[in-house]
């Protein structure tokens, strides 16, 4: 009886409409097992590889190997055969496959060149790199596998220094269902959902500015709790009337690329919700400008029209944000691995680190270096493409958007 063999049948050329239901008809007729197959088409170019199994009979491969030729060759395209031995087809699948994420204002080579050296250092294959993002930032994905598992987190903090050496931000994660199935957003609001911080600027309207900071250095320092730092520092605004509050209010500017990140992030069906060590009044106009689900702040106390100087109920400080995060997760039923946690100070670390992806925006060194994934660049919706969400799909939903526009 023949001897059964796979065959790696590769081609490479111009794509055009019919060329894989042409080569596979020809397979399909000659009655051979398929085994793997992959395509891919770059800038208009088909890589296209078919893994078959042969029966063994010499004249039967012969016919199939001339028809696939011929057909080829009217299609314009170049073909290679390769004979892979049992133990190569028969060998066991990668025991993880993990995702680098490599973004910023110029993906160079010389980028690529040192992420690939160092991952090769780290004895992982890359399998598939592809290009998310080319205009406005640039982005590209590479996928991995290895033999046996890694550590995500640390691999990233590991390529952490390409971000001082190239402007480029890397995140790796491993490439399971839960990668694309988060559910919830939460983020942190100044300098973060907006750009300034609420305190400073009332205590600049109060002619105290000098003495917050002062107080905010102490508390960054260790010195004191961040409970006690904003107790003091709310202390320092009493007499200001509210109306100053509607003045900061109105000159609070968002940071670029917050309202397309939670338009985005809604019509794909996420919940959202801003946590915020800052003051209700400003948080509440935030859930409202950007239709967010839910808004958690501190609540300054006002009487007869001015600030008394003291806070409302419990202070949202690091670990109350992480129990709101959790809270809110039971509450739409979904798991901490489904949701993703956005902000840039030590106070939200708690959430960072327990939610399935935690992001670190344009934040202190300490909170960068203890996050599970840290981005430099200034737009907020850059974090669409850590979810493998591609600059061709953002396109295609504001086209979307503009068409459902035009037709009402």
């Amino acid at each position: 009886m023949p001897k059964r063999k796979a065959l790696l049948v590769s081609v490479t050329g111009p794509d055009q409409p019919g060329i894989t239901a042409a080569l596979t008809e020809i397979m399909a007729e000659s009655d051979v097992r398929l085994l793997d197959i992959e395509q891919v088409v770059t800038q208009s170019i088909l890589s296209l590889s078919i893994l078959i199994e042969l029966d063994g009979a010499e004249e039967g491969e012969r016919h199939l190997l001339r028809d696939l030729l011929f057909r080829a060759h009217e299609f314009g395209l170049s073909m290679e055969f390769k004979v892979v031995r049992p133990t190569e087809v028969l060998k066991k699948a990668p025991v993880q496959n993990y995702v680098v994420t490599c973004l910023g204002p110029a993906v160079t080579l010389r980028v690529i060149a040192k992420l690939a050296t160092l991952l090769s250092e780290e004895r992982v294959n890359i399998q598939k790199i592809h290009t998310i993002a080319r205009k406005q930032l640039e982005c590209i994905e590479l996928t991995l596998s290895t033999t046996q598992p890694i550590d995500p987190r640390l691999l990233t903090r590991k390529l952490l220094h390409l971000n001082a050496e190239f402007g480029v931000d890397i995140a790796v994660q491993e490439e399971n269902l839960f990668r694309r199935a988060k559910r919830l957003i939460v983020m942190d609001m100044d300098s973060t959902l907006v750009q300034i911080e609420g305190i400073d600027e009332l205590a600049k309207e109060a002619g105290v500015g000098e003495k917050v900071v002062s107080i905010t250095h102490r508390a960054m320092n260790g010195e004191i709790s961040f409970p006690e730092a904003l107790r003091e520092r709310v202390r320092l605004l009493k007499g200001l009337p509210v109306g100053v509050l509607e003045k900061v209010c109105k000159r609070m500017p968002f940071t670029p690329g917050a309202k397309e990140l939670v338009s985005i992030l809604k019509k794909l069906g996420y919940r959202t919700a801003v946590l915020s060590g800052g003051f209700d009044y400003f948080s509440a106009r935030v859930k409202e400008s950007l239709g967010l689900d839910y808004a958690y702040s501190n609540t300054l106390e006002i009487k007869e029209g001015v600030l008394t100087g003291e806070i409302v109920g419990e202070i949202v400080d690091g670990k109350k944000k992480a129990a709101l995060m959790e809270e809110i997760a039971r509450k739409e039923g979904v798991t901490l691995d489904q949701v993703i946690a956005i902000g840039d100070g030590a106070n939200d670390l708690p959430m960072i680190t327990r939610a399935g992806l935690g992001i670190a925006f344009n934040a202190k060194p300490r909170v960068r270096e203890e996050a599970h994934y840290s981005i430099t660049q200034k737009n907020l919706d850059s974090i669409l493409y850590l979810l493998g969400i591609t600059e061709k799909d953002l396109t295609a939903m504001r086209q979307r958007k503009q068409r459902r526009t035009t037709t009402l």
